[in-house]
């Protein structure tokens, strides 16, 4: 998901991509079995590229819409500040976590933010926000990426990891709001 709110709102992203990737590819294979610089070389190049806009252009309509919405609704939004390049090289994340374009959202609401007058602020991406338990402040030292249901041996508590996470993030922002 492109993210998880601390309301449990998450965002239904469409993987643009992913939906297109299988059309892409055969007009990539038909481009390269065409004679370099024809006519119908050119045509085929022409058509990838067409491809690769329409990806552009959807993904980028999505986040507009999206992050307008955000931004109108709240008068500050706390995001995790993330390394998604490291996160798609380390994770084999690589194709889902570009096509989200993390990077463009959060430049998108920034900018839409400054705008309207509201606030976004970044938590640093190495506040324990999913090891962390939302209920006692318990942190968990081990937690793996496979575990999705966040499980606190202190208080017996289970949450959903993302859900979790969001609200450590929420409260962390709080506390930068406060001074």
């Amino acid at each position: 998901e492109l993210f998880v709110s601390s309301e449990n709102q998450r965002a239904d992203y469409p993987r643009f991509f992913r939906k297109l990737s299988t059309k892409l590819a055969k007009a990539a294979r038909e481009l390269s079995r065409k004679v370099k610089f024809s006519n119908s070389w050119n045509r085929a190049k022409l058509k990838v590229a067409k491809i690769h806009q329409s990806i552009k252009n959807s993904r980028k309509d999505f986040l507009h819409k999206l992050s307008r919405e955000l931004v109108t609704k709240y008068n500050a939004i706390i995001i995790e500040d993330l390394n998604m390049r490291g996160m798609s090289r380390a994770l084999n994340f690589g194709k889902s976590v570009t096509d989200n374009a993390w990077g463009k959202f959060t430049v998108m609401l920034e900018y839409k933010a400054m705008f309207l007058g509201k606030q976004v602020i970044k938590i640093d991406k190495w506040f324990p926000s999913s090891k962390t338990c939302s209920i006692c402040v318990n942190i968990k030292t081990e937690l793996a990426l496979s575990e999705r249901v966040y499980k606190c041996e202190h208080c017996n508590s289970e949450i959903d990891r993302d859900l979790n996470a969001s609200i450590n993030i929420r409260e962390a922002g709080r506390t930068l709001l406060a001074y």
